[in-house]
């Protein structure tokens, strides 16, 4: 399989979920403004889940970009990848519904988890399926990222437990790390 034909499916699951989870969004039940601010913790959990979406997307790109090989692992660490954040919009709609359920949190913050380990296997398998000296290899080699991302996710799930709206500020400040893409596969792509 091509590069170009597993980047062009990703995006188009990835652009599905974006789309499902706006049409989870529900209009005011009346047209006074009061109605529109109720419905305003729904819009913050959306704008969460659009943000973590869009760091996953410009992330995927970019390392697709410096990937040279699709093998049938990297394809199915991707497969894996894509169902994990295609769950956003379930566990999106759900917390909009009660953003103080510790529950409903929770869910979020684990699902933000286990998308984020199905982030760092589709890396190593990248990084398994490349040789040392590829421009991907070069650039995601010794990466700390997901780690930290990781390990902010776990701090805001303990937090959770005792304030539910920590999963959501945790899961917000792990993309901080991801919001600039890998600068090594920019420079690498730029010295071949």
């Amino acid at each position: 399989m091509s590069k170009s034909r597993l980047e062009a499916f990703s995006d188009g699951v990835i652009a599905i979920i974006i789309t499902i989870m706006v049409l989870n969004l529900q209009p005011p039940s009346t047209d006074s403004v009061s109605a529109l601010f109720g419905l305003s913790h729904s819009f913050l959990i959306y704008v969460v889940s659009f943000l973590i979406l869009a760091v996953y997307w410009v992330n995927h790109h970019h390392m697709f970009q410096a990937s040279e090989v699709v093998s049938g692992k990297i394809l199915w660490s991707n497969i894996l990848f894509l169902f994990c954040i295609s769950l956003i919009p379930f566990a999106t709609g759900w917390v909009g519904n009660d953003l103080m359920s510790k529950t409903a949190q929770m869910a979020y913050g684990v699902l933000m988890l286990v998308a984020d380990l199905a982030w760092l296997l589709l890396i190593r398998v990248l990084l398994q399926e490349h040789h040392k000296e590829s421009t991907l290899s070069k650039s995601l080699t010794g990466s700390r990222k997901p780690f930290y991302s990781i390990g902010i996710i776990l701090c805001g799930l303990a937090a959770g437990w005792f304030w539910p709206p920590a999963v959501m500020i945790s899961c917000l400040l792990s993309l901080a790390p991801w919001i600039v893409p890998s600068r090594k596969i920019e420079r690498q792509m730029r010295g071949k």
